[in-house]
């Protein structure tokens, strides 16, 4: 979240960057000013009167001592009745900072000034753009059909078991799903990432650290008896390592990769755009995380951007890269680039990774710090990115490799799977 003295500082450049995510930030805004303000003289107040207090505690001993006890019995009145009106302002001061934390979490981060402007996915600006979109005959079919012609995913079976977004992976399916991970892990480990193995639920405190909560409470599954949430995504997890903990400048920027398998509602989804692998409530992905400075944060990004292109140039699959604008911006992000591949027999894109800078947002909701050399605390930049998700990228991977003789494997993968074509 904002830190206070970022909106008590910059306040209308705050509201004009919020714009751009199509955010009015100003009502909200003017009451956290004048809350915080409310605060501020109440815990001046409280300041004022526990030194007066503390002044008066220490006379009553000397008035003792010189035997003035009606002085120090009075004294001690006085005490305790500054007791209770503290007591007051204290209570106060508390209800103040929770009504601030709640309108915190509800203002979304600021987006960099590199985010372009705009409101939808349309208005967001291609970068660049690699590899060849295959020429598939007319024979073509797109992924679900492949599916069930080689018997690699069972959707139905799926429904059957849990219901619609819950496929079943089979034979060299669910080999060409276990080599995609391990192949994403590996390339992670070769690039320096260490490896985690994260719980894949989360309780309340983990989802508010990384912003899931309260913005995306309705996409979450919540297991209610436990108040705990499924992982939407490892980052969740792995970036919560590091909530209240300060970090030694020297050890940045620390660098994790982990798999999990991922859930999400996705309530409202329906239609075309839905079919198959497209749009799942689980999936299995690999996260990459780091923790870094705000002064090296945006070379890690760049960093983390080139990685992915890597992978996906590795796994032969076409590809572009988008800068996101400030409408189709997650709530938590300064500057988010997406990957899509194109899926060939689907003739369309397919988004297969997001790879963001979310700047001290998330940091000073996790009260993550680290100590600069001068030995001073400040908060650290996050950044993750999809490394890679596995739906889609399984998808573009069975339709842009059909061939008559069967479904192509990729020669990066081919280690992985033990077998370059299946059929």
């Amino acid at each position: 979240m904002l830190t206070l003295k970022v909106i008590n500082e910059n306040t209308e450049l705050v509201i004009k960057k919020l714009a751009k995510k199509h955010f009015d930030a100003k009502d909200i805004i003017n009451q956290i000013i004048n809350i915080d303000q409310q605060r501020r003289s109440a815990q001046t107040t409280l300041d004022k009167q526990l030194a007066e207090l503390n002044s008066i505690s220490k006379s009553i001993g000397m008035l003792m001592k010189e035997g003035k006890k009606d002085e120090a019995e009075a004294a001690r009145a006085q005490v305790a009745g500054m007791k209770d009106a503290n007591r007051v302002i204290e209570e106060e001061l508390k209800q103040a900072e929770s009504q601030l934390y709640d309108l915190l979490v509800q203002i979304p981060n600021i987006p960099s000034d590199g985010v372009p402007e705009g409101r939808t996915a349309e208005d967001n600006v291609v970068e660049r753009s690699g590899g060849e979109v295959p020429n598939l005959d007319e024979s073509a079919v797109p992924h679900w059909d492949l599916a069930k012609k080689y018997d690699l995913i069972d959707f139905e079976l799926g429904v059957k078991i849990a219901g619609a977004g819950f496929p079943v992976y089979k034979g060299k399916g669910a080999r060409l799903q276990r080599a995609l991970i391990n192949y994403f892990l590996d390339k992670a480990r070769d690039a320096g990432y260490l490896e985690i193995q994260p719980p894949y639920v989360v309780n309340a405190d983990s989802g508010y650290g990384t912003g899931q909560l309260p913005d995306k409470e309705g996409q979450m599954y919540h297991a209610t008896v436990d108040d705990l949430y499924l992982i939407p995504t490892a980052e969740v997890p792995v970036t919560n390592i590091y909530r209240d903990v300060i970090l030694d400048e020297k050890d940045l920027p620390l660098k994790n990769a982990a798999y999990s398998a991922c859930f999400r509602r996705e309530a409202g989804s329906y239609g075309k755009d839905v079919r198959g692998l497209n749009r799942l409530h689980q999936f299995d992905k690999v996260e990459i995380v780091r923790i870094d400075t705000p002064e090296h944060s945006y070379d890690s990004l760049t960093e983390m951007v080139n990685y992915v292109q890597g992978l996906v140039t590795e796994l032969e699959l076409p590809w572009r890269i988008l800068r996101l604008c400030g409408g189709d911006m997650s709530f938590t992000s300064a500057l988010t680039f997406d990957f899509e591949v194109y899926s060939a027999a689907q003739k369309r894109w397919l988004e297969v990774s997001s790879v963001s800078n979310f700047e001290s947002y998330q940091a000073n909701r996790l009260k993550c710090r680290y100590r600069d050399n001068d030995k001073k605390t400040q908060l650290v930049h996050t950044l993750n990115g999809s490394a890679l998700a596995l739906p889609r990228i399984m998808a573009a991977l069975l339709e842009n490799n059909q061939t008559p003789d069967g479904i192509r494997i990729p020669k990066a993968l081919v280690p992985y799977t033990g077998f370059e074509l299946i059929d």
